[in-house]
């Protein structure tokens, strides 16, 4: 048997299965691409998480773009979290052109234009479907490693937690944490030291500080409600195809840490609500997280810790998570040893670094007997990978250049009109349109402090003499109070300014 036979022999054993598949693309040999060779992914596996790596215009969007349609096709739901804003177009039916003619019959496969179900999602006020959840849903220790908190600000902040759930007070946005702070420091610190035990001011102003970071990269947006249900990502249309739902991040890219917050505070969710469902024959949903070193480089040690646990946990509810970057370096040696299929575009060698980038990426990959990978991962062509994944045993793949297969929708962006009529049709916008600022620890605690200052004020009038010998008035610590927080919050505000523009030069 000569090389070539026995390379379709063994990419047709390596990536055949019993159940569905989808196919990503014609094997590659000698830069020819294998017609009888096709590349496929099992569906049964596509909860095991994966990486999409490459240079940029290496083609991993099209790759993204060609897996999503894929998925849909086969009634299984996908989100995008589209940082760029190059990802819309899979909304509306693609074009036959020569190049993709010629690309598809290389490989044997037929190429039919079409589109694809879309929720277009937002986490500020872009037009989309709003994307929010409230404090009180993250919970102590997930609010408390966001914010990077060490072991006694955590603990203050599940104090926090604790009294407001005792008093009924809701935690819903930045604001109502912000005043449950202020006032345990203030009015209401006998109250706390009573129940609760003493806490420190120099703490709670830390918390403060690090809730004001967290706002100034556009949290206020983000906590609130109407909050997001799970259940709405799952959707399927009236074709049996599952929706795309995109989640336009193109006004964050300069706010790691809303993106981070969002990201773990949703697969938290998901592992939270969703039930398991072991060794499924395909999986619930699948999230693609683009631009990935944008968490993992802002995130703090405990957070990695927790997205890790996360990752590992969540495969067991029918969800698969793939990160989208450029080297896989970017990504913790402990996520990716969670990632079952990788897709590996070109990198680029211009420096000792990158050579040496390179060899540690081949060596993230099984062996092969008809490619030298170091050498393949500098010379694959846009549109080309390497790929490897795992068989329905959770066996790895052969590694095998591939020629990917060309998207079936379009290949640019939507243009503004476009993006207004899909939303114009969207129940999900409609129902998530309306902001809600119902009661809660914000609302209640004025009020509490108001009858304070009405008693105290009514105290005065009764007994001038006796009041103008006692403390200061609840009025005067509130008055104190609140020019505290004011002075505060702009000195901070002051100080990232600074920042920003020492950064920017």
């Amino acid at each position: 048997m000569n090389k070539k036979d026995s390379f379709i022999e063994d990419i047709n054993k390596g990536y055949s299965s019993k159940g569905d598949s989808i196919i990503l693309g014609g094997a590659i040999l000698d830069g020819e691409a294998i017609a009888a060779a096709h590349v496929k992914i099992p569906l049964k596996t596509l909860n095991r998480h994966g990486l999409i790596a490459g240079a940029t215009g290496t083609g991993k969007t099209k790759t993204i773009q060609v897996f999503s349609e894929q998925l849909s096709n086969a009634g299984i739901p996908v989100l995008m979290m589209d940082i760029k804003g190059d990802f819309s177009g899979i909304a509306k039916e693609g074009k036959k052109e020569n190049f993709i003619t010629e690309r598809h019959t290389k490989i044997n496969i037929p190429y039919n234009p079409t589109f694809f179900p879309v929720e277009l999602m937002s986490l500020s006020k872009q037009n989309g479907v709003r994307l929010r959840a409230t404090v009180s849903e993250f919970g102590p220790v997930l609010f408390s490693r966001i914010l990077d908190l060490n072991d006694t600000q955590s603990g203050v902040i599940a104090v926090i937690f604790k009294y407001c759930d005792d008093n009924k007070m809701p935690l819903l946005d930045l604001k109502d944490i912000k005043k449950v702070i202020n006032y345990i420091t203030e009015e209401g610190k006998e109250e706390i030291e009573e129940s609760y035990g003493k806490i420190s001011t120099s703490t709670t102003g830390t918390i403060l500080r690090k809730i004001i970071e967290l706002e100034q990269q556009g949290g206020d947006l983000f906590f609130g409600e109407l909050s997001f249900e799970i259940d709405d990502l799952l959707r399927i249309d009236e074709n049996g195809k599952g929706y795309v739902n995109i989640i336009r991040l193109t006004d964050i890219q300069d706010k790691p840490k809303l993106f981070s917050t969002f990201m773990l505070s949703l697969l938290a969710e998901i592992y939270q609500q969703m039930p398991e469902k072991g060794d499924a024959e395909q999986p619930e949903l699948v999230i693609f997280i683009d631009e990935a070193h944008l968490i993992f480089s802002e995130a703090s040690k405990a957070l990695l810790d927790q997205i890790e646990t996360i990752v590992k946990l969540i495969r067991s509810k029918g969800i698969g998570v793939y990160f989208i970057t450029q080297n896989p370096m970017d990504v913790p040696s402990g996520v990716l040893a969670q990632l079952g299929l990788k897709i590996q575009h070109a990198l680029r060698a211009f420096t000792a670094n990158d050579r040496q980038a390179i060899k540690k990426t081949a060596d993230n990959y099984p062996t092969s007997d008809y490619y030298k990978t170091d050498e393949l991962l500098t010379s694959l062509g846009i549109g080309e990978a390497l790929v490897t994944a795992l068989n329905e045993k959770g066996v790895p793949t052969p590694l095998v250049a591939t020629m990917m297969r060309a998207p079936q929708s379009r290949m640019d962006i939507l243009t503004f009109d476009e993006i207004e009529e899909i939303n114009s049709k969207s129940k999900l916008v409609k129902k998530y349109s309306e902001e809600i600022d119902r009661e809660s620890a914000y609302e209640i605690l004025n009020k509490k402090i108001e009858a304070a200052t009405q008693a105290a004020s009514e105290q005065e009038e009764k007994d001038p003499e006796k009041s103008s010998k006692t403390e200061p008035s609840t009025a005067e610590v509130v008055t104190k109070s609140v020019l505290k927080v004011v002075t505060s919050a702009t000195f901070i505000r002051g100080v990232f300014g600074v920042l920003s523009k020492i950064l920017k030069k």
